[in-house]
């Protein structure tokens, strides 16, 4: 008999339908009687019939045609949403999909798999994992390891072992000892307690993250969890079944306790989750929909669930690789700015670089050589100003090499990936449990306060290139790059929107790592405050890409004044990919589409995929012998300097 999981007001019931010929109508109304029967006040409705409502799917919200039968319309154990006509959603109303539903509605299952071992995974994996383009299958070592930790755990169990976690209460109830028969009911209470966070819940990508990556800490044989639960975990990641983790609440030590337990909890069927195929519901119907069972918790397994930074880490694996792919095209959109105000690429000569010996300002020179070399790529809007009697650019040009900060971040959170960052851990070939601070999150926090201050400086650059190209004095352009100015205003609002985001900037770049408040009785004495400093930074690199997005189209509206003539062949790429979803601004009209628009073509990577390969052309014509240089070679700081010649397009020598 199919049954069909149905969501009304707030609430989940489980509908079993006898006849397939019964309609998506009779399903409505069915879902409406048991919640009616479940109410007191029969939910304020006289009776089913005057009940008029609407049927759409969770997965996509799609709408449901009340006549077609459930048969025709419905697999065996959807999740469909009844909703209500009139009704007015209150403010913690869970929905049924979370932002950006037309993406995940898309979402096919992977059919490729990454083996965990605890070792070696990367922040590029974990990024692929958290975009669902990989399940997750344990190594055999992994699978060994574990099996060799939980025995230790059995062990100390059997022989009635007091230790802290395991047969004893947490923080300041460690000396509490709990007797055997209260060991599995201690693990689920410390779930539930400690599930206290509050805010928005993460999105899917996010939540795949931090729960592969407390696979990965898992795998690698430390924590006492036993081999079965562990691939209860990894299964519920395969059939992307996602718990409610609330994005706020944890200070970073004793690990991200908040975030972890929510994710905890919805692995033992408790709480809300999430899945493509359910959308929001109480976890244990989306375990049983993709033939799940909750994960019955064995003694020490909450602890290990639980203690850990991987909130800090995996959103701080998604800031780093952000914060390099903007900071890659950075480089190609301040190129195209300033050919647009007919710079030089004087100030971009190797040899002022080799003096400054710092691999990532050489990197960001030869970028700029590369993209502007008129001997190479040769062009006309350059050759427009050659003789030209200006000495020098504003800083803001020449300088971007020295500005652009050399990413060290992502060495870091590789470390972090395969660190075990438990309270209790327990190492198999010493047969015991030691209690250590692997789980503070110090470490990371303060990359990720560094990385937020360094990727702003992109934005705080930006903002004034787009006020050199925006304002006529110093563009020799029309103003705001409009014609019939006063009519139209142009980009005049959008660099409004630039100078709001930098500013915003400046105050989330203030450290949270410096910042400490004790608690749980003075036990855990000193934070991190880790897990606001990877939020803050996520956002801070936001705004960064927004700000870049609007000097693009910016730099590009700026070409067209200068048409007919044209610039390098590796920019006029980059025009057309603009061109492509954005047309040229003859007159004012809506511009926050563009801004998205341009916003996503940085977010997918496709202007430092369009100009790649002129760079990387150039690299091996330019610089003997150089090695190829990955994507995030410049994050990794790990360039060579390079030896290329300088050419210069336009200006006097300067004195």
């Amino acid at each position: 008999m199919p049954r069909y999981t149905v969501h009304v007001r707030g609430e989940w019931l489980a509908v079993p339908c006898r006849s397939c010929t019964n309609t998506i109508r009779w399903l409505g109304k069915e879902a409406v009687r048991r919640y009616m029967k479940n109410k007191p006040d029969n939910g304020g409705f006289a009776s089913v019939e005057e009940v008029k409502f609407y049927v759409r799917r969770c997965k996509g919200l799609g709408l449901l045609d009340l006549d077609d039968t459930v048969e025709d319309a419905l697999e065996d154990n959807e999740f469909v949403e009844v909703v209500i006509e009139g009704d007015i959603m209150s403010p913690d109303f869970i929905p049924s999909q979370p932002e950006g539903v037309h993406l995940y509605s898309k979402y096919r299952e992977p059919e490729q798999y990454i083996s965990l071992d605890g070792n070696s995974l990367t922040t590029e994996d974990l990024v692929n994992l958290g975009k669902g383009l990989y399940k997750i299958k344990l190594t055999p070592e992994a699978e060994a390891k574990v099996k060799q930790s939980r025995d230790v755990i059995e062990r100390i169990i059997k022989e009635q072992t007091i230790v802290y976690g395991i047969t004893t209460g947490f923080g300041k109830f460690a000396r509490t000892v709990i007797p055997n028969s209260k060991l599995r009911e201690l693990q689920v209470n410390l779930v539930r307690s400690h599930s206290a966070g509050v805010g928005k819940p993460l999105s899917p990508e996010r939540s795949r993250m931090l729960l592969a990556l407390r696979i990965n800490v898992l795998a690698k044989g430390y924590s006492g969890i036993s081999l079965e639960t562990l691939q209860q975990v990894v299964e519920a990641f395969n059939a992307s079944c996602l718990p409610y983790i609330p994005e706020k609440g944890t200070v970073g030590a004793s690990g991200d306790l908040a975030p972890l337990s929510h994710l905890a909890l919805g692995l033992i069927g408790e709480g809300k989750m999430w899945s493509p195929k359910s959308g929001w519901a109480d976890a244990k119907y989306v375990l049983e929909a993709h033939g799940l069972r909750p994960i019955n918790l064995k003694p020490k397994e909450g602890l290990a669930l639980i203690n850990g930074t991987q909130m800090i880490t995996s959103l701080g694996c998604e800031a780093v690789e952000r914060a390099s792919a903007i900071a890659r095209q950075a480089d190609i959109i301040a190129a195209l700015t300033l050919e647009v105000l007919k710079g030089t690429t004087r100030a971009f000569d190797t040899d002022i670089h080799a003096v400054r010996p710092h691999q990532g300002q050489a990197e960001v020179a030869f970028r700029f050589r590369s993209l502007l070399d008129s001997d190479h790529h040769p062009s006309e809007i350059a050759e427009s100003h050659r003789f030209c009697d200006r000495v020098q650019d504003a800083y803001t040009m020449r300088c971007c090499p020295q500005v652009k900060t050399d990413f060290y971040f992502l060495s870091i959170f590789h470390s972090c990936l395969c660190l075990n960052l438990s309270l209790k851990m327990v190492f198999a070939e010493r047969a015991e449990t030691i209690s250590g601070g692997n789980f503070h999150g110090e470490y990371p926090a303060k990359a990720l306060d560094y990385l937020a201050i360094g990727v702003h400086e992109l934005a705080a650059i930006s903002e004034r290139r787009i006020e050199r190209l925006c304002n006529p004095s110093l563009s020799e352009l029309p103003a705001f790059l409009v014609t019939e100015g006063g009519l139209n205003s142009g980009f005049m609002i959008a660099h409004c929107t630039a100078a709001a985001l930098v500013s915003e900037n400046k105050a989330l770049c203030h450290p949270s790592s410096v910042d400490s408040l004790s608690t749980s009785a003075a036990t855990e004495d000193h934070v991190s405050m880790g897990g606001w400093a990877a939020r803050k930074a996520l956002r801070v690199i936001e705004h960064v890409e927004q700000v870049l997005a609007i000097e693009l189209l910016a730099a590009c509206q700026g070409i067209e004044f200068l048409r007919p003539l044209k610039t390098t062949t590796p920019l006029e790429k980059v025009y057309d990919l603009v061109r492509s979803v954005v047309r040229p601004w003859m007159k004012d009209r809506f511009m926050a589409p563009d801004i998205e628009a341009a916003h996503r073509l940085l977010m997918e990577q496709k202007v430092w995929e369009v100009a790649e390969p002129y760079i990387e052309k150039y690299r091996r014509e330019h610089v003997p012998e150089s090695r190829p240089i990955s994507p995030t070679a410049f994050s990794l700081g790990s360039l060579e300097m390079n030896t290329g010649v300088g050419h210069d397009h336009g200006h006097q020598d300067e004195l």
